[in-house]
């Protein structure tokens, strides 16, 4: 029984310190432009969209298809490294556990 109640708390730990990195990953910002920065995208670290850049020139050009492009590849790329972000953080808490559902 002594075990077990260890491992709730420890249980319980984890999922506190998880929650306060989960909070802190959402003010982190990460980046990626494509089109050689014609557009950037910034991610959070909780996965969320807050700003895409584009660059008048693109959309005086009138391609709509390149700039759609441009947008798809740099928003992939941004949620890229913002999952990558959230892995690294959250292994610190879990100590490289890969426990299902968190990432």
């Amino acid at each position: 029984m002594r075990n077990m109640n260890e491992m709730i708390r420890q249980a319980q730990v984890m999922q506190r310190k998880m929650s306060q990195k989960q909070d802190e990953l959402k003010a982190m910002i990460v980046e990626a432009s494509s089109g050689g920065g014609m557009v950037t995208v910034r991610v959070t670290g909780g996965q969320e969209v807050v700003a895409v850049v584009i660059e008048p020139s693109v959309v005086e050009s009138g391609d709509v298809e390149m700039l759609q492009d441009l947008v798809l590849t740099a928003a992939n790329e941004a949620l890229k490294k913002s999952k990558e972000l959230m892995e690294k953080e959250l292994s610190s808490v879990t100590g490289g556990l890969n426990i299902p559902g968190m990432f």
